[in-house]
Order: C-alpha cells, then sequence, then structure tokens
C-alpha cells in the first residue's frame, strides 16, 4: 500500500465520481492515471454516461490492467480514420466533428437510417434514436470483466434516468449483478442514443436527472466516512457570453454541471446537523442514560466525515459547444494530459491534511486546473 493510499484510507473509503461529458471524459482518464500512479486505489467507483463508461472499465480489470483497458478504449473512439483511411493533418476539429455526426464512431456509435427518414417513424421504445449503440456493446464486451465487477473488491455505481417515472435510478454492484445494459442505459443520451430497457422499466442517460452522481455517496444509507474525488467536466464557473457561439458553450456548462453549488451546500448543512445531533446526545445521554425516546432522535445523528476534492477541468482554449462530440486525437490527447497534471498538482498539496472543526462533517476542497480555490480553514 502506498503512502497516500495508507493515509487516505485512515480517513475513509476511497471514492471516485465521474460526470457525464462524452468526449470531455479523456480528462477522467488523466485523473485515474494520475491516482494508480500514486498507488491510490478507489474502494468506490461511481460514474454517469461517459464516466459510466470509464467507471466500468476501471472497475472491470485487474489492478495492473487498468489504464491499458482505458487507452484501448480511448484509441477506438478516436476520430482519426474515413473508412479506414486516415485523416490528413488539415481536417478541422469541426470537419471531424460533423464526420462523427454523420458517420458515427466504429466503436462507440453508427447511424440508424430508418430513424432520419421522419421523425414520425415507428422505431419502437428500445430504438426510438439515431444512432444505434450496438458497437459500445461490443466495445464492452472486449474491455470490461462484469465478473470482476460484480464479485471483484471494487464496487461499481451507475446513475441512469426512469423514462416513465422521471427519477433517478442508481445501478448498484452492492446490491445487484450489473451488465453491459446498465453502462449503456447510463448513457443513452436522448434523441441520439435509444432507452435501454432494464426488466420493464426503459433508462435515459443519467445526465438529464443528475450529471453529477456524487449524490448517490453522500445519501447512501450505510454512511461511511469518505474521501471523494469527484470529477467535474463541466465547469460551473465562467465568464459573461458575447456572442451565440458562446452562448451555447455556455449554456451546456450550466445545464451539465448539475447545480453541484446547490447540491454541496446542501449537503454541508445535513452532515454539520448530524454531527451536531450527535453531539447533543452526547450531552444528553450523560443524564439520561436509559431514555429511549433520546436513543431515537439520537439515530439521526453520525459523525462520518466527507472529505470531497473537486477537481475542475478548466476549459481548453479552442472548445465551444460541440467539444462533448470532440473525439479527434488531438482533443482526447490534451484533456487527457490535463487531467493528469491537475491531478497530480492537486495531491501534491494534499489538501484533506490539517485539523478541522470537529462539527463539519463534509469538507470541500475545490481545485479548478491543480490549483486549490476552495479550501476550508483549520481548526483554531
Amino acid at each position: 500500500m502506498s503512502n497516500l493510499q495508507d493515509e487516505l484510507s485512515r480517513l475513509g473509503q476511497i471514492v471516485l465520481v465521474f460526470q457525464g461529458g462524452g468526449a470531455l471524459g479523456a480528462y477522467q482518464v488523466g485523473v485515474y492515471q494520475a491516482l494508480h500512479e500514486a498507488g491510490i486505489e478507489p474502494d468506490w467507483v461511481v460514474g454517469t454516461s461517459i464516466g459510466a463508461i470509464n467507471a466500468s472499465i476501471i472497475a472491470g480489470a485487474p489492478f495492473a490492467e487498468r489504464m491499458e483497458r482505458l487507452c484501448d478504449f480511448w484509441k477506438r473512439v478516436e476520430t482519426d480514420k474515413f473508412m479506414g483511411v486516415p485523416l490528413p493533418n488539415w481536417f478541422t476539429s469541426a470537419a471531424r466533428n460533423m464526420m462523427a455526426v454523420t458517420t458515427g464512431i466504429p466503436a462507440f456509435f453508427q447511424p440508424r437510417p430508418s430513424a432520419f427518414f421522419s421523425p414520425h417513424a415507428p422505431l419502437g421504445s428500445d430504438g426510438a434514436g439515431y444512432y444505434s449503440v450496438a458497437p459500445l456493446a461490443d466495445t464492452l464486451k472486449d474491455l470490461v470483466d462484469f465478473d470482476q465487477i460484480n464479485n471483484g473488491p471494487m464496487r461499481l455505481t451507475v446513475g441512469a434516468a426512469n423514462v416513465q417515472t422521471a427519477e433517478m435510478t442508481y445501478f448498484d454492484s452492492r446490491d445487484e449483478t450489473i451488465d453491459a445494459r446498465h453502462i449503456l442505459a447510463s448513457g443513452a443520451l436522448p434523441p441520439a442514443f435509444p432507452a435501454v430497457r432494464i426488466g420493464k422499466e426503459l433508462y435515459w442517460d443519467g445526465g438529464i436527472l443528475s450529471n453529477t452522481p456524487v449524490e448517490t455517496v453522500f445519501d447512501d444509507p450505510k454512511r461511511r466516512s469518505s474521501v471523494v474525488f469527484s470529477v467535474h467536466l463541466w465547469n460551473p464557473h465562467g465568464p459573461e457570453p458575447e456572442t451565440i457561439w458562446q452562448v451555447m458553450n455556455r449554456q451546456k456548462d450550466l445545464q451539465y454541471s448539475s447545480r453541484a453549488a446547490a447540491h454541496i451546500e446542501r449537503q454541508r448543512q445535513l452532515h454539520k446537523l448530524r454531527h451536531i445531533i450527535a453531539e447533543l446526545a452526547n450531552e444528553a445521554s450523560a443524564t439520561h442514560p436509559a431514555d429511549n425516546r433520546l436513543a431515537e432522535l439520537a439515530s439521526y445523528g453520525c459523525t462520518t466525515r466527507m472529505h470531497v476534492v473537486r477537481l475542475l477541468a478548466p476549459a481548453l482554449d479552442y472548445e465551444d459547444h460541440a467539444k462533448d462530440i470532440d473525439f479527434s486525437p488531438d482533443g482526447i490527447a490534451q484533456r487527457w494530459q490535463a487531467g493528469y497534471r491537475h491531478t497530480m498538482a492537486t495531491l501534491e498539496q494534499a489538501p484533506w491534511r490539517g485539523d478541522f472543526d470537529p462539527l463539519e462533517g463534509f469538507i470541500l476542497h475545490e481545485a479548478c486546473g491543480g490549483e486549490l480555490v476552495d479550501q476550508p480553514l483549520a481548526a483554531e
């Protein structure tokens, strides 16, 4: 066990949380590579959409093979060839994106011609999408060992949206058997991809309801102290847009950042209240040791602590509203390298070290581009 792994494990379980974001998910691979090289082994990985794909590859492979399989996946989804012929260097990012939209990505999705004839074409509940993800199902079969997910030591959770009830559903390897359908459901973003049926229910991409699935960690009924590395691909902070192009880009950032600041503030309040309840219960039990009502009230408190290391991916200079379909080799490489570099810088700062207010059960360490931008004060 590495020194960092040992240090983090003393604080609680280690959790890695991935947002959805299409091609932006390459940043997550850089984050994981930095953790991997530092010897940090997550106990639990959580993801939505592309985050669910990356998470399933990590959980569904032996430790020594995880980076190789992640590399394999991202190499397969590069848009660097057309009908097997390498694209010339002058082929622009916009042109590559258009090619992906019109012809698909061989290892990921392919156009469904019947869907383009008419928006009223009867495709069926399981087929109503512009693209088929059969290629992705084959890719997952090659790269993800679902026996490892369901029987291995690492817990996997992926989020999906129930089409008929509008409720967020988290499929969890702790509670049920996970297979490729659950990963496909988590990434079934309409109208591009069709819903996925699991049992009697249809599911779409979890990002429709909650693109930042860290809530399932905070609301886990078997609450444990944790160090949570939450990777945000859509930056909630940004300048005022001045052009329609910038508006379209900023709109996506706001939509898919999932009101993260509000969720964080809610969790801070809840965890502080739980600590206060636990503190008051300890005080009261000294004079009312056999009070059953007091014991019932005390059960609402707890002293678990969440250290949340929130890694915000900064925008690249050339990015626009189509950044989530930029599977170009350069785009993937730049995001990957940025995720690695920023995470290494954050690990060197080890923001979880220090003495913090004992009443605080939720401690946020926010980093953007490897620089801490929101670090709580240590207790006096």
